[in-house]
């Protein structure tokens, strides 16, 4: 069975908005965008390129995959992170988007995308890794589908902004299973379900 792992970048505060880019994410007048890319260090890449490993699917919601859809195609070739972003399977969560999809290797998730993701979990050989799309993460904790938690926490409080655990979600309780620091202060924290971890 495949599993669902989410890898995202969020403060201390648990802002997951617009970690790379000024201009990623306005919703709200937020103007703190592009946060993360001062804590960025070869620790960290290191620790991204394991997190989104080239044999897995990406699994992404609407919003990140159209922000993404918009900026990987035309990425220099040379960024390491470019040709597994195009290349990677891509299974996007939407009900207002038709395929075909613009990016390569993307298509719709079919019916209620719970259940979409849960027959996934069934069928693929590969993990299914989220990277933003913090309203998709809050439906699959819901339902206990996701299996575990790759948070680079970083040491900066922004105040405002979208989070990840956002108020009035879901309440699950998770176990540490393995943490590093990079040298900019960023703790790489991986959680897993309590009552799964092993």
């Amino acid at each position: 069975m495949s599993k669902v792992i989410v890898h995202n970048s969020v403060t201390l505060d648990g802002v997951m908005q617009a970690p790379a880019r000024a201009d990623e994410d306005l919703r709200d007048g937020f103007e703190h965008g592009g946060w993360a890319q001062p804590y960025f260090d070869e620790a960290t890449v290191s620790v991204v390129s394991a997190g989104i490993a080239q044999d897995g699917d990406l699994l992404l919601g609407r919003r990140t995959y159209e922000d993404f859809a918009s900026v990987w195609p035309h990425m220099p070739v040379e960024n390491r992170f470019t040709a597994v972003m195009n290349n990677f399977r891509k299974h996007v969560a939407s009900t207002t988007l038709d395929e075909p999809l613009s990016w390569n290797n993307s298509m719709l998730l079919q019916g209620d995308v719970v259940e979409a993701v849960a027959r996934l979990k069934e069928e693929l050989g590969n993990d299914l890794v989220i990277l933003g799309s913090g309203e998709l993460v809050q439906s699959l904790m819901r339902r206990n589908l996701i299996d575990r938690y790759e948070l680079l926490i970083h040491p900066l409080v922004l105040g405002s902004g979208r989070r990840l655990f956002s108020a009035g979600g879901p309440s699950v309780a998770l176990r540490l299973v393995d943490t590093k620091t990079t040298i900019t202060g960023v703790v790489i924290a991986t959680y897993e379900p309590a009552e799964t971890a092993a």
